[in-house]
């Protein structure tokens, strides 16, 4: 089962995703939070050192996987068939979850991707049981911001 969580910057998608995986494991499940454009360096480390099939194989049994920042930036080639690995590991298993956030919207996702093929067997794999959940709104972060504590600790609304 794949969830998409697609929104603007700041809508809370990360957030989200991450109280999903952490009420995962308030039920006993494994969960594992990995930022994509970081995924492909670690990948590529892990390639260098031979130990790609033993975290593939560790990866595989993690029930739930949050891959947060979802097609931020453009894929290299062996990145995009790393994660063909990790994706088909885990599709068609009803025990593990992954979880997407991306600003960038479903029907984008093939050309972000790249390859045609590799595109279709990653879709596939990711959208054949996906919920998808869409935020909107503006940036929690600026609402955040715009609050100052006072001097008893709480929030004050400045003008």
């Amino acid at each position: 089962m794949t969830v998409s969580i697609i929104g603007p910057t700041g809508s809370g998608k990360s957030w989200l995703a991450c109280a999903l995986a952490q009420q995962a494991c308030r039920r006993g499940h494994s969960a594992l939070y990995l930022r994509v454009p970081r995924l492909a360096e670690e990948l590529r480390i892990l390639h260098g050192k031979g130990g790609f099939a033993a975290w593939l194989a560790n990866l595989a049994r993690t029930e739930v996987l949050v891959l947060d920042d979802w097609a931020l930036a453009p894929l290299e080639p062996a990145s995009r068939a790393d994660l063909l690995e990790v994706i088909d590991d885990r599709a068609g298993t009803a025990a593990r979850a992954t979880i997407l956030t991306t600003q960038l919207p479903v029907e984008h996702w093939h050309a972000w991707l790249g390859d045609p093929t590799m595109a279709d067997a990653i879709l596939d794999r990711l959208l054949a049981k996906e919920h998808r959940l869409s935020l909107r709104g503006d940036s929690l972060r600026r609402a955040a911001g715009s609050a100052q504590p006072n001097d008893k600790g709480g929030p004050e609304q400045t003008q």
